[in-house]
């Protein structure tokens, strides 16, 4: 190869390697941050830029949506409890130029900035309310987040917690508070039943007494229900009303009850006037009487 040779190779790897400085290609999520002897110039994109070759230097930047796992946290609760929570987060880039120039690494960044996040926020919370208001606690921590990754051109939009791990001790104990919680609301429906029970009861015993016909057509409806089952033993309903005689002339002991006294201030019953015992019939003369005889011995004379 002659010297000629050598020198258009070397001037054809020049130009390729300027042409590779100074043409690139932006797609259309990325943008170009581009800086002049180490100054910013601002951000082009997207398609193809120019760039002076050995002058200016371009860096891409992302600006879709990153998802991003928290790792899994020790939080201690503000009632003392110890629990491990991991999240996520969603963030993309809104400034390219604060995203380069105001921070190294951004997605680190986020990441540090959302695990302390993450701990200080849910220790200033109860367990109760980490496990019954998670969106509130969501909502706060997605804004303090995107607060302090603000001036890095960072836009954190949703921030969730995706699970809590509680100790074995603090889940038994929790499902025994559930279980009496599912008790207490049994009883409480129960004797809410029995209540509004009663209060039927009420109302249809109201309407029996001022309709006491009704109680007859009651008794015949349970005879025909009682009939029309296949029972062996058949329970018969008596009426309490037709045991009111009974229950008055009988005393509680089954005896015969005596007149009642009479209240005081009412006049006296009458008495019956006593009548004179009667006479002994005579005895015929012809009859024999019987009479006792006592024989008395005397006493033999001594000599």
């Amino acid at each position: 190869m002659t010297g000629l040779g050598i020198a258009v190779l070397v001037v054809v790897l020049f130009l390729l390697i300027v042409l590779s400085a100074a043409i690139k290609v932006v797609k259309e999520y990325e943008r170009g941050v581009v800086f002049r002897l180490g100054r910013l110039v601002g951000t082009r994109g997207p398609g193809l830029i120019l760039l002076i070759p050995f002058i200016e230097r371009m860096e891409k930047v992302d600006l879709r949506t990153v998802t991003m796992d928290v790792p899994a946290q020790e939080v201690i609760t503000r009632d003392n409890v110890t629990v491990r929570v991991n999240a996520v987060a969603y963030f993309r880039v809104v400034d390219p130029n604060a995203a380069v120039v105001n921070v190294a690494d951004y997605i680190r960044a986020t990441s540090q900035i959302a695990q302390t996040t993450l701990r200080s926020i849910l220790g200033q919370s109860v367990l109760d309310e980490l496990l019954a208001e998670r969106d509130k606690i969501n909502q706060e921590l997605q804004r303090i987040i995107d607060e302090q990754t603000e001036p890095w051109g960072v836009k954190v939009s949703v921030v969730e917690v995706k699970d809590v791990e509680l100790p074995q001790t603090m889940q038994r104990a929790m499902a025994r508070q559930a279980e009496a919680e599912r008790e207490k609301r049994a009883k409480i429906i129960h004797a809410e039943g029995e209540y509004q029970a009663s209060r039927q009861l009420a109302e249809a015993a109201e309407v029996i007494y001022q309709n006491p016909i009704a109680i007859q057509l009651r008794y015949l409806q349970t005879l025909t229900e009682i009939g029309a089952e296949r029972n062996t033993t058949v329970v018969f309903p008596l009426p309490i009303d037709m045991l009111g005689a009974f229950i008055s002339r009988f005393g509680p002991d089954g005896r015969r009850a005596g007149p009642s006294p009479a209240p005081e201030g009412a006049p006296a019953a009458p008495q019956p006037e006593p009548t004179a015992p009667e006479e002994p019939a005579p005895v015929a003369d012809d009859e024999p009487q019987l009479a006792s005889t006592r024989r008395v011995s005397e006493p033999e004379p001594t000599e």
